[in-house]
């Protein structure tokens, strides 16, 4: 039995900063509503951008006429796909580890030949009001060539679909890898199939001839959003000595910086990426869809142009994550242990290549110990929105798969669900089926806690009642990061690092700093640098910001120490290796009476050698992977199909929670967009591709009043790649709920819904399939 600590477990080491929970330094400016957004940026002279969108989800551009347009009083500007560059090539997003390819990239944000989804871009303009720009659109001219939709991956993969794509190489040429291009002389046909890949472990086949239990599993997922609430607004402005200033709110300016320089076809070093606050990103904003349109108009005009997506925008033009089909198969001994497993995993990418399908497949078995295993990936083009990174990109959909199977696996044998996941939970030393070999992880322990907590063992009385768990594993990321610590001469530092901040890294970070430096949190003041104040630092992403950037702090720190044992040292006259810094305080090692407080130092400095800035640029391996297992109880009503949650317990390995309240407000930030998922979200599309439920109105996100209280408990099984033990924490949250809830659902009903959202009418109409089959059993 795991000894509980409030709701922390495990926990490993106690530090004075770390670990505690400071008031966030942006809070105060947040809730009084100073802090300036994508949208607050007001230039002399700004002009307004409106975008013209594709009526159609699949036509080819024969002509577009902009001459009316252009006439209109107050316009300033029109653009189209023309001026943009169309570079070849590809772009790694570190943060996320997804290929770009930035041709791909361009077109998306302006059609180029041809429209790929109902509300792409074709031509922008720029006008002295917002009411002006969406007047002149009206006036511009499109004629189209309308093609039909392809509306999933299943009619995309069929013999003779329609092509998004008419030179994307297909798997059958043996010239090219899938997601390469064809020749313009290669007769083969093209493929809106754009990669394929496997990975294998240990004999699949001698693995189900072991196993004496067997189970199958399909799933299928829709899109589903974001759901962040500040849409995407990019403000540019072209310098006279012709560099480029953009404003913007991302998870990344170096990457808003990286690909607009691209698509102006300047170089990056003539950009200069402005961040502001950001009303929510979970990887939605790891892209850029309005700043390169800024961009382009504000060159065309001469003068500065803002951009703002209404939300029908949002919905429509920026990335949703994929909709998926995936099939799971799965054989275990009597005994309970599993000894092979297959995956098949198809994912939508959206209108252009990339989908999250490559993260799918390395975690949809990452929690476990399979000694026989075979994962094979699908990437499929379609005529919908390009698909976007949301919170663990690809990876709920691949659990609900594989934690739904599980479920069904643990009925079979008659074993309890979380003793199964013990018996086979991967440990240090696993290997992955996806190759990778575990250092110390803390699945066991996070397991154990949850079979301990008082949830897992409460009663559930009556009918229509179910209690579902389900466990999720997410790599966790990391990638270059930069730091400045500033030490002013009052003791307080200013530190700037190239993190955005969407989820209180701006403390997390800063308790590093101060833990190492021995100084309160309250001497240290944080601030998000542009791209020329602080070195590259790859996007807020995969979890890895408190981890990397964390780091970076660590080790300005550090250089902060070094600099002060040397001003410590020049004052007493002795060599240096007689100083050593001690919680904040500089001490001679055989002098006790020679002290200096960081604060003394700090105000000497400029007469004991200069200013003393602390700085730092990592690109630290090693994050760390991380597990959560959720545990839900639920009501089903069956007259209605409502379900409603009766209780949630989310426990987590954090490594080490640097700041408790932030990491437990991640764990249930996650569950409840996790909620969402399995339970309303959805985009809707008609026959014609049209999305029909964008605006929030339709949409239908989960609200205070549909959720009970989310309990937290957070594991601390230290990372031993970071100074501090970080796992990230922001992602694998959201991992679970769907397959927990799906779970529970089964234990209520006794029906077992494999398609999301599980809303009522999905609800009702397995109710109805189940009496069916029962009226037509008894007959």
């Amino acid at each position: 039995m795991l000894t509980y600590k409030p709701n922390i477990v495990l926990s490993n080491k106690e530090y004075n900063v770390v670990g505690t929970r400071p008031i966030r330094h942006d809070g105060a400016e947040k809730v009084t509503g100073r802090a300036a957004y994508g949208a607050d940026v007001r230039l002399p002279g700004l002009l307004y951008g409106k975008i013209l969108r594709s009526p159609h989800a699949h036509a080819r551009i024969k002509s577009i006429d902009t001459r009316h347009a252009a006439e209109v009083p107050g316009v300033h500007a029109i653009i189209t796909s023309a001026d943009l560059a169309q570079p070849s090539g590809r772009v790694v997003d570190l943060a996320e580890g997804t290929i770009h390819n930035i041709r791909f990239l361009s077109n998306n944000i302006m059609a180029a030949d041809k429209v790929l989804y109902k509300g792409h871009a074709i031509a922008a303009v720029a006008a002295t009001s917002p009411h002006i720009a969406e007047e002149a659109l009206k006036l511009i001219q499109v004629e189209y060539e309308v093609l039909p939709p392809v509306r999933n991956a299943a009619e995309a993969m069929r013999e003779g679909a329609p092509l998004l794509h008419e030179r994307l190489a297909p798997l059958t040429n043996p010239r090219i890898r899938p997601g390469g291009f064809l020749n313009d002389d290669d007769p083969t046909p093209g493929s809106n199939l754009a990669n394929h890949f496997e990975f294998r472990l240990g004999d699949i086949d001698k693995g189900f001839q072991e196993a004496e239990v067997v189970v199958e599993q399909e799933t299928f997922t829709s899109p589903v959003h974001q759901g962040y609430i500040e849409p995407h607004t990019g403000t540019a402005l072209w310098n006279s000595d012709g560099s480029l200033t953009i404003w913007s709110s991302s998870q990344g300016h170096f990457t808003v910086r990286d690909q607009t320089a691209r698509l102006m076809n300047i170089p990056v070093s003539k950009v200069k990426a402005i961040p502001l606050e950001i009303g929510g990103g979970f990887g939605g904003k790891t892209l850029v869809y309005v700043e390169p349109v800024a961009a382009a108009l504000a060159r065309k005009a001469g003068r500065p142009v803002k951009v703002t997506m209404s939300r029908t925008e949002v919905f429509e033009a920026s990335g949703p994550t994929s909709g998926t089909h995936i099939r799971v198969k799965l054989g275990a001994t009597k005994a309970g242990k599993l000894v092979a497993a297959e995956a098949h995993l198809v994912y939508e990418a959206g209108a252009f290549p990339g989908s999250p399908v490559v993260a799918g497949c390395n975690c949809i078995m990452g929690a476990y110990d399979i000694p026989n295993a075979w994962i094979e990936g699908y990437d499929v083009v379609v005529n919908r929105p390009k698909s976007a990174a949301y919170r663990a990109p690809g990876t709920p959909a691949a659990a609900f798969a594989m934690e739904t199977a599980i479920d069904k696996l643990c009925e079979k044998l008659g074993t309890d669900p979380l003793e199964f996941r013990l018996l086979n939970s991967a440990k240090e030393g696993t290997r992955r089926a996806t190759g990778p070999v575990f250092q110390r992880v803390g699945f066991v322990e996070t397991l154990q806690a949850a079979k301990d907590h008082p949830h897992y063992s409460a009663p559930l009385a009556g009918p229509y009642r179910g209690r579902g768990v389900a466990s999720g594993f997410w790599g966790n990321g990391t990638g270059p990061s930069s730091a400045l610590a500033i030490v002013n001469p009052d003791g307080r530092v200013k530190l700037v690092e190239g993190s955005p901040d969407i989820g209180g890294t701006r403390a997390s970070v800063s308790q590093q700093l101060a833990e190492v430096l021995g100084i309160p949190i309250e001497d240290v003041n944080p601030s998000v640098g542009d791209t020329d104040s602080v070195g590259f630092t790859s996007n807020t992403g995969g979890s890895g910001v408190t981890f990397k950037t964390g780091w970076a702090s660590y080790e300005a720190a550090q250089d902060i120490k070094r600099q002060m044992c040397a001003r410590a040292a020049r004052t007493w006259e002795c060599p240096a290796e007689e100083v050593e810094y001690r919680d904040g305080v500089v001490c001679h090692m055989k002098d006790a009476d020679k002290q200096l407080t960081f604060k003394q130092i700090a105000a000497r400095q400029n007469a004991t050698g200069g200013p003393i800035t602390g700085r730092a640029g990592v690109n630290p391996g090693g994050a760390g992977p991380s597990i959560a297992t959720h545990i839900v109880d639920v009501e089903v009503d069956p007259e209605t199909g409502k379900v409603t949650i009766l209780r949630y317990t989310t426990v987590q390995d954090a490594g080490k929670a640097i700041h408790p309240s932030y990491v437990e407000g991640q764990l249930q930030g996650g569950a409840v967009q996790g909620i969402g998922w399995a339970l309303n979200e959805e985009y809707y599309f008609n026959d014609e591709g049209h999305m029909v439920n964008s605006s929030f109105l339709d949409y239908r996100m989960p609200t205070s009043l549909d959720l009970p209280m989310i309990d937290t408990v957070i594991v601390e099984v230290p990372n031993p790649n970071h100074p501090f033990g970080v796992r990230g924490v922001g992602e694998v949250s959201v991992v679970p709920p769907m397959a927990a809830l799906s779970n529970a659902i089964y234990r209520a009903l006794g029906v077992r819904l494999n398609q999301l959202p599980m809303a009522p009418g999905r609800v009702l109409e397995a109710l109805w399939a189940k009496e069916q089959a029962q009226r037509n059993g008894g007959a």
